[in-house]
């Protein structure tokens, strides 16, 4: 095992990474048989090369062209603060009457904290958010059709995005694979990025919804620039300090 070359071993922990969502420096170090200074370097490395986001004493993988994870992956990480994330999305609803619901766990998590004692109508590719609110006999559900995405089970491609293209919506809750102050909102699948980006083209007011691990995180097809955003709803996990530069690009930075 410690005769690995360091490509070798790279490889591996982003291996690892992808296939339990994290790694920790001292049991790589154990499991390659290296020194924990070596494993520090090659997760270094791999985030230079933008594989992995390095956290205190370990590193998880960062979406990419080539890899996503699933639905059913996001439905068991950082699920609290997806919750409490949902919960302040979902009051900056106003008097919007046509919402838009982003696929993803956390935009599902705002569909099912919408009031559900007014009158809305919901347009989103996500089968699970177009799921949870067809029980609602206040809300009024126009899923968009198209290829469904194994995955995250959304629909794309360009029925999606022609279907979208004929709305002018309220609000939209969006999500993305990372949001950066340099790149903006980006997303690894360009047929995802092209439904994103006409929802925000289509809604009066924009508000992106994520937890803190999604910031300085850049993925492969840019959707949206930050300055988009009337809102970023996150937690106080994201340091305070961090957020502020957010705000100098134009949207009301909460940390809940």
């Amino acid at each position: 095992m410690a005769n690995r070359t360091a490509e070798e071993r790279q490889r591996e922990i982003v291996r690892v990474a992808r296939a339990t969502g994290s790694v920790d420096v001292t049991a790589l170090a154990a499991e390659l048989g290296v020194a924990k200074e070596t494993v520090r370097r090659d997760l270094r490395a791999l985030e230079d090369h933008g594989l992995v986001r390095r956290t205190h004493g370990g590193a998880y993988p960062v979406e990419s062209a080539g890899f996503e994870t699933t639905l059913a992956f996001r439905a068991t990480s950082h699920v609290p603060e997806k919750r409490r994330v949902a919960a302040a999305a979902a009051e900056l609803l106003g008097d919007a009457e046509t919402v838009f619901v982003d696929e993803g766990f956390t935009p599902q998590l705002i569909a099912e904290a919408l009031p559900a004692d007014r009158p809305l109508t919901v347009v989103t590719a996500s089968l699970p958010v177009a799921g949870a609110l067809a029980q609602n006999g206040n809300v009024s559900v126009l899923l968009l059709g198209g290829r469904v995405r194994s995955g995250t089970l959304a629909t794309v491609d360009h029925w999606t995005t022609k279907m979208l293209s004929g709305f002018v919506i309220d609000l939209a809750f969006i999500g993305a694979n990372g949001i950066s102050r340099e790149h903006g909102l980006t997303t690894p699948d360009p047929a995802v990025s092209e439904v994103k980006a006409q929802a925000v083209r289509a809604a009066r007011r924009v508000v992106f919804a994520g937890v803190h691990t999604k910031f300085g995180a850049v993925s492969f097809c840019r959707f949206a620039e930050v300055g988009a955003l009337e809102a970023i709803v996150t937690s106080t996990l994201l340091p305070a300090s961090e957020a502020h530069r957010y705000t100098h690009l134009g949207p009301q930075v909460i940390r809940v």
